[in-house]
């Protein structure tokens, strides 16, 4: 058990950071440093995330390898700054909720389209593609991509071909967010698959989807390189880049030196004391408001944990500085006090509004059994970097003082690498892929209901779904029932509101600030919009 992070030094010297941390240099030869059309960027995963389809490494996997490639019935709209990314028709033209059965979905499926091996897209594709995730004994299921792809679309039911163009998905219950699930099953080429002599495991060395891009190169854990596809359904929204090139950085300070140096023209999440130098050297520095969460999920559901208690779980939101944790941030984030921003028309009127008062915070301890005597101890599993994980040695460091200082508590962290810790959603939390902790810092997606019910409603919990910390109240799940049987956001709400003030006032988690997902970028790149959205489109970017 590690009592306390050890941050890496700086790298000396960029050819050190980029030949020896990164591999980038290999990866990128001089010549197409310097070619117009062809963007490089630094991602934060550890590894190149898996290329068949099913990209892991959480949302940056479905950011960067999932959706310029492979697409969906529904996709992002993300060609707006100024708003939360909603749902537009993607691979459906159209699609309708049974009046007399609100279970019952059907979809006409785009026609025209076929995937990057010239495999029609048609509803034998569609069928074969939910088969690979949701039908155990299908020749093409894919174990590893089903892992992935089923706690992110917790009710998903049945399905089946009504004719050519047309399928019927059957939901286990009422889902009025049913449209918000469906961007997260991607569907590949079943021709590619054959073509892999029917290994899932091969695919990802010559995949096939949908999308603006296609992958034409692959070096693992090294770079994967994208090429527009020439001949995407949607005319409107063909890329304008040649190329993208995608390099595994997890060190903040390498991705700011391979910027620096011209290796790469774009990197994620730059550590908040370079933003100022790096606008001060030329650089773009984006950042945008998004339905992101950085938090703690509390092991509610875990008798012999502390967070068991509520008592303890609002105390911890209450000896929480997150003025000064954005401070330390430069302004990259928000203060956290629920599931919601707190400017949200949804967040409601709970009875907790928390502040840093650690006196209201000793006070519940103490009603819990936790004093200077007897103080609480915590074991908290976090990652060096990863997908939406900011800045988690530093921040998490800050957080371990500013709780002792504060209201005694002790924390101690186990730091594993980002994929380990992404088992934590998948697990229970008496199960050994909790790692023994009473909390896991993952950030998280709050951007819609389907988000809400995902992470919180007891039918969701894990491994089922993504309920990881086994958190469970009743008067959040009723909500959330009248949620899902609502047939308009207006009629939803009322009952919306009510379970987000279950959420503040349970406190299933320490919620600590919301990113402001910086990026920075060399001034050779162009027509960026910063979508209010984990994903981003690159069809309109250009680098000259």
């Amino acid at each position: 058990m590690k009592t306390s992070v050890q941050r890496k030094i700086t790298v000396k010297g960029l050819a050190a950071a980029l030949l020896l941390a990164t591999g980038i240099a290999p990866a990128i030869s001089p010549a197409q440093a310097q070619q117009p059309g062809t963007l490089r960027i630094a991602m934060t995963a550890a590894d190149v995330p898996t290329t068949n389809g099913a990209p892991n490494n959480g949302y940056e996997g479905l950011r960067w390898l999932g959706y310029p490639i492979f697409e969906s019935l529904t996709l992002w709209d993300l060609s707006r700054a100024d708003t939360l990314a909603s749902v537009r028709p993607g691979l459906a033209e159209s699609w309708e909720q049974d009046q007399a059965d609100p279970t019952k979905w059907r979809f006409r499926l785009r026609s025209g389209v076929t995937f990057h091996d010239g495999a029609p897209w048609n509803a034998d594709a569609a069928i074969w593609g939910l088969d690979r995730f949701y039908r155990n004994d299908a020749p093409n299921y894919d174990p590893q991509g089903s892992a992935f792809t089923r706690p992110r679309t917790a009710g998903f039911g049945s399905y089946r071909k009504l004719d050519d163009m047309t399928i019927e998905i059957t939901t286990e219950r009422p889902l009025s967010y049913f449209p918000y699930i469906l961007p997260y099953i991607l569907f590949s080429s079943p021709q590619a698959f054959e073509a892999a002599g029917r290994d899932w495991s091969r695919v990802g060395n010559a995949p096939a989807g949908t999308g603006p891009f296609r992958i034409t190169r692959f070096v693992p854990r090294q770079s994967v390189e994208l090429t527009r596809n020439d001949n995407y359904w949607d005319v409107p929204r063909r890329a304008k880049l040649n190329r993208v090139i995608l390099l595994p950085v997890p060190d903040a300070n390498t991705r700011v030196a391979a910027l620096r140096s011209g290796q790469v023209d774009w990197i994620e999440a730059p550590p908040p004391d370079a933003l100022q130098p790096l606008r001060s050297a030329g650089f773009n520095v984006v950042t945008n408001s998004y339905p992101h969460v950085w938090p703690w999920l509390f092991a509610a559901g875990r008798p012999d944990s502390p967070t068991a208690d509520v008592r303890v779980r609002q105390a911890l939101n209450y000896c929480v500085d997150r003025d000064g944790l954005v401070t330390m941030l430069n302004g990259t984030a928000e203060p956290a006090v629920g599931f919601f921003n707190a400017s949200n028309p949804l967040f409601g009127t709970p009875q907790n509004r928390y502040r840093f008062d650690p006196a209201r915070g000793r006070a519940l301890l103490a009603e819990a059994g936790y004093n200077a005597q007897r103080p609480l101890r915590l074991k908290v599993s976090i990652s060096n970097s990863g997908s939406g994980q900011m800045q988690p040695l530093p921040m998490n460091e800050a957080l371990q003082q500013n709780l002792r200082e504060s209201c005694g508590v002790q924390v101690s962290f186990e730091v594993v690498e980002w994929t380990v810790l992404l088992g934590t959603l998948r697990a229970e939390p008496t199960a050994p892929g909790w790692l023994g902790a009473d909390a896991a810092n993952i950030s998280l997606v709050s951007s819609d209901a389907f988000q809400m019910a995902r992470w919180f409603l007891s039918a969701n919990s894990s491994p089922r779904g993504s309920n990881a910390g086994h958190w469970r109240d009743e008067a959040f799940d009723t909500a959330m029932t009248e949620v899902e049987r609502a047939r308009s956001p207006e009629e939803a709400a009322p009952a919306l509101r009510r379970a987000h003030e279950r959420l503040v006032d349970g406190a299933p988690w320490l919620y600590i600030v919301h990113d402001t997902n910086p990026r920075a970028m060399s001034r050779r790149v162009h027509n960026f919009v910063s979508a209010q959205s984990w994903f981003q489109d690159l069809t309109n970017v250009e680098v000259r």
